[in-house]
C-alpha cells in the first residue's frame, strides 16, 4: 500500500515568489489588454493575499523582506498602468460624447 506524501504549506518566500510571478503576469495581461488573464490575476492575487494575511512584518527576514518589497513595487507599477489605461479610455469616451455636461435640474426654481 503506497502512502501519499503530505502536502506541505508553501514557505513565505515561496508565496512571495508566487505573488511576484502573478504580478508579472498581470503586467503582461495589462499590456495585451487580456481581460480573462486580468481576472485570473486578480483571483490569484486575492488568494495569495489571504494566505499572507497572517504574516507580521517582524516575521520577515532579509530575503522575504526583499521579496515583499519587489512585490509591492510591481503592484504599484501595475496600479499606475491600470490608472493610465482607465484615463485613456475615459478621455476617448469623452471625446466621442463631447465635453461633460452637468445634469439639468428636474425642476426650475420659482422666481418671485
Amino acid at each position: 500500500m503506497a502512502t501519499r506524501p503530505l502536502r506541505q504549506t508553501p514557505t513565505l518566500a515561496a508565496q512571495l515568489r508566487q505573488m511576484i510571478a502573478v504580478l508579472e503576469g498581470e503586467r503582461q495581461a495589462l499590456a495585451a489588454l487580456d481581460a480573462d488573464a486580468l481576472i485570473g490575476s486578480a483571483r490569484d492575487k486575492e488568494a495569495l493575499c489571504d494566505a499572507l494575511a497572517a504574516v507580521r512584518p517582524e516575521a520577515l527576514d532579509g530575503e522575504t523582506r526583499a521579496l515583499a518589497e519587489t512585490a509591492r513595487h510591481l503592484n504599484d507599477v501595475n496600479r499606475r498602468v491600470r490608472n493610465l489605461l482607465a484615463a485613456n479610455v475615459a478621455a476617448r469616451i469623452e471625446a466621442l460624447g463631447g465635453p461633460r455636461r452637468l445634469p439639468r435640474p428636474a425642476y426650475a426654481p420659482v422666481r418671485g
